[in-house]
């Protein structure tokens, strides 16, 4: 997280103001972040996550600061669920107007493991629950005005990973789901974009899997020396979400410090 006299370098967006804005796998990670940093700009924040001790902890802290969130306990692989925390959500603070697809697994699997159940599992929390978020959040924006879908991508498809087989598919597939969505959606003023991110130090990869072997990774392959912090994909995050990147959509924007 950003301390204040950070955030006061940084930019502020004033049609986030007061914008409704709802994010998948809000909890913890680069999710929390995106939860706290919308909020931080005024918007009202609707997020969802699996982790209900996380979430309801972040509630009650952006709450306690003065900050308008809404945290729902929902399973993004329970499609007609997620949609009802949508709805909630917008009737509760209005119609969504930022949409974050957020909420992601990792988990390593080996190919010579993998059968059809773990296989659909893995589709469905990277990628199924895009399509049928948006789907939801849709018409309301269109009634609104308009709006932002940013779908969070992974680096992952675009370097030499391994056991990562039903992860890596379907953040490849959020690519071309944001394109086909921006073409359906941009009719109705809603720009649909996906962001790349590199190798960044959540508390779940510091603990997991940054490894001295994947500090040297990092130093070799990304262009600039420092860390990537969740920060660091917020900040393209918000600017994807406010009205200054009005006439973009259907793009990759990618924050791995020049890995790819």
């Amino acid at each position: 997280m950003t301390d204040t006299a950070a955030e006061a370098a940084y930019a502020v967006y004033p049609s986030l103001a007061g914008r409704t804005a709802f994010v998948s796998g809000g909890a913890s990670g680069l999710g929390a972040e995106f939860v706290e940093q919308l909020a931080a700009q005024g918007a009202r924040v609707g997020f969802v996550d699996v982790d209900e001790e996380r979430g309801r902890a972040l509630e009650r802290r952006l709450s306690d600061a003065g900050r308008t969130v809404r945290f729902l306990p929902c399973d993004v692989r329970d499609v007609p669920a997620l949609q009802a925390a949508i709805r909630e959500v917008a009737a509760a603070l209005g119609p969504v107007r930022v949409l974050v697809n957020n909420a992601a697994n990792d988990h390593r699997d080996r190919v010579a493991d993998m059968d059809e159940a773990l296989w659909d599992d893995r589709i469905a929390v990277n990628v199924r629950h895009h399509f049928f978020a948006t789907q939801a959040a849709a018409e309301g924006m269109r009634d609104a005005g308009g709006g932002s879908v940013i779908n969070l991508g992974s680096i992952s498809a675009h370097i030499d990973l391994m056991d990562l087989p039903g992860y890596i598919t379907a953040k490849a597939g959020v690519e071309g789901l944001t394109r086909t969505l921006a073409r359906e959606y941009g009719p109705w003023a809603i720009r649909v974009n996906c962001i790349i991110p590199g190798w960044i130090m959540t508390e779940k990869q510091l603990t997991e899997w940054v490894t001295p072997e994947a500090e040297e990774s990092i130093a070799r392959n990304q262009c600039l020396p420092q860390k990537l912090y969740p920060d660091d994909v917020a900040r393209m995050l918000l600017w994807l979400a406010a009205d200054d990147s009005r006439s973009c959509t259907a793009q990759r924007w990618i924050v791995d410090g020049g890995w790819m």
